[in-house]
């Protein structure tokens, strides 16, 4: 009996200490800290930071670029990349517009605006799935690289969008208008950002499906040994296909949300976006070999990302240093991972 409770101790202790390192050895763990720190520096630096009009700003700017960065996340662990979400984003946000405005004489949704608000919210989350399937069959099926396919998609979508909107703002418009940039700008309880509701409620769905569902376990299997995975049966391009669809709806959709804050959608929506979005994902533990990620840390680094743009406004810094401390950032995330990969290894 003695020896019997002595191994249970034992093993007991074992459990703990190798939970302790799983929390102690993952990437998330030091972004967390390091978004701590950082807010307790603004803090004691601005006396505007802890201000409810500022945190209201920060989260609803950093639920757009979490919301992208959690599809970008499913393509990283895929052990690809997409650099077209930017520009999928203003696409999203284009077809929005013109559908509302299509819709504006339409006796039935004159009749029924919410019925009006989900054909144009449809649109623009269907412009990004098509984009995404797009690259999804390139990729998958004819074997391009993901880097120079989603880098010529890039320049596709931000052309057509300038080709439509004539480069000029693409307004909301329609009998859905008023109930469109309602949704998309009230506070919940007069607090929360209808942008932030909606990440939450996309990250706590995307880690349902790879924690619990066949598909993520397929997701994660191709980005860890695609061969091998093939060789067990996982349906590899039919997974990486509804990935970039995924990943490509889901900036659809911000550009959706991006068009209802802004009220228009200018041609030059979400420029630049595409570094934000994988900075996010890379420095909340994606890796960038594939295998590797999850949405928790897609938000974390989002919201890293938003809290060193923010101290910098409020610090009078010159916004053009933004890109800096971003690149910075995603140098000193992956410089960790190797460190922590030798290591492991």
């Amino acid at each position: 009996m003695a020896t019997q409770a002595t191994d249970t101790m034992t093993f007991d202790n074992v459990r703990r200490q190798g939970a302790l390192h799983r929390v102690l050895s993952s990437q998330i763990t030091y972004v967390l800290a390091a978004l701590v720190i950082l807010m307790v520096i603004m803090t004691i630096a601005s006396d505007k930071f802890l201000t409810e009009r500022n945190l209201q700003n920060v989260a609803q700017n950093f639920s757009y670029i979490a919301i992208a960065a959690l599809g970008q996340t499913l393509v990283i662990i895929l052990a690809g990349i997409d650099l077209s979400v930017g520009s999928v984003m203003a696409l999203g946000a284009v077809a929005t517009s013109l559908a509302m405005d299509a819709t504006a004489d339409w006796g039935l949704f004159i009749d029924w605006p919410g019925l009006a608000l989900l054909v144009a919210v449809l649109a623009g989350v269907a412009a990004g799935g098509v984009v995404g399937l797009i690259n999804g069959v390139l990729i998958a099926r004819l074997g391009l690289s993901p880097f120079v396919t989603t880098l010529g998609m890039l320049s596709v979508c931000r052309s057509l969008v300038y080709v439509v909107t004539q480069g000029r703002g693409s307004p909301t418009a329609g009998p859905a208008k008023d109930l469109f940039r309602s949704l998309g700008n009230d506070p919940l309880f007069g607090l929360l950002p209808p942008s932030l509701i909606y990440m939450a409620v996309l990250a706590v769905m995307i880690w349902y499906l790879l924690r619990h569902m066949q598909w993520g376990r397929h997701v994660f299997a191709i980005g860890g040994n695609e061969k091998a995975a093939a060789l067990t049966g996982v349906p590899v391009e039919r997974v990486k296909i509804s990935v970039y669809v995924f990943c490509s709806a889901l900036a659809g959709f911000t550009g959706v949300l991006l068009l209802a804050w802004l009220g228009s959608a200018p041609a030059n929506t979400a420029v630049g976006y595409e570094l934000r979005v994988i900075a996010a994902s890379v420095i909340g533990g994606a890796n960038l070999t594939g295998g590797l990620g999850g949405p928790l840390g897609a938000v974390t680094g989002a919201a890293l990302i938003e809290v060193i743009r923010n101290g910098l406004i409020l610090g009078g810094v010159q916004p053009y240093w933004q890109d800096f401390f971003v690149g910075v950032f995603i140098i000193l995330a992956v410089l960790l991972d190797r460190i922590r990969s030798k290591r492991a290894a």
